[in-house]
């Protein structure tokens, strides 16, 4: 079984638009049925806060020390990558806020055997719904919607459960070399950082099969200047 993990964080949207290059690229590999996708958190910014009153130009804006117009072209920029993959983004009604509880609840999904529905839904959530992903009622309700107890998620919360994962996840992602997300590394031994189009993941996982799983340290693999695609400390880069 060929082995993919998949390092992201619910607000950077490019790994929203590297789940989906992915998922077309594993789409056209002929021995999909012998890969297991692995997700792995890694927080962009711990720091981040919830309920800002600002839209998400604004907080780019500050972060970046860029005028507000300009932050609002860039979003735009990268909305229109999204669209090439069938993804809406609605940046305008975006909510900004701490994916720390979002993140905390992904590993009570896993634990469940959902946590490809939850990725997925979670990050629809806050890049084309317009949902607030820090708040817990919110969170609650998207756990029930993909089959799952929003009262439990509602305990998860309340506890604090799961903070000691996501420590171990970014620690771990930082040993390995973890700058930014969307990060992918294929059976330990490719590492593809970016948001990269799906053809290129569709030529690793064939080179990966072809090599049959041979063990090798991780390296970065460099193959196109997309690699700028990623988040890295709460920013994103074009």
């Amino acid at each position: 079984m060929m082995k993919v993990e998949i390092w992201s964080d619910f607000v950077c949207p490019f790994c929203y638009i590297g789940k989906r290059q992915f998922e077309i690229g594993l789409e056209q590999f002929k021995h999909k049925e012998e890969v297991e996708v692995l997700f792995r958190n890694f927080q962009l910014d711990p720091y981040a806060k919830k309920n800002t009153g600002m839209d998400i130009h604004q907080v780019a804006s500050s972060k970046h020390g860029i005028p507000y117009e300009k932050a609002k072209a860039r979003n735009n920029q990268l909305k229109q990558k999204a669209k090439e993959v069938g993804l809406d983004y609605q940046f305008d009604t975006m909510i900004p806020t701490n994916s720390y509880d979002a993140l905390r609840l992904s590993y009570y999904a896993k634990e469940k055997g959902k946590i490809q529905e939850f990725m997925e839904r979670i990050m629809k959530a806050h890049l084309t719904d317009s949902l607030d992903i820090g708040d817990h009622a919110t969170l609650a309700q998207l756990t029930s919607e993909i089959g799952l107890d929003g009262n439990e998620a509602l305990d998860v919360l309340a506890n604090d459960k799961y903070s000691e994962n996501i420590a171990a996840d970014r620690a771990e992602g930082s040993k390995i070399g973890i700058q930014g997300v969307p990060f992918f590394v294929v059976n330990d031994k490719y590492a593809i950082s970016g948001a990269q189009p799906s053809q290129v993941f569709l030529e690793i996982l064939q080179r990966v099969w072809k090599e049959e799983y041979a063990n090798a340290k991780v390296e970065e693999h460099k193959l196109e200047p997309s690699l700028d695609d990623y988040c890295s400390d709460g920013t994103c880069e074009f």
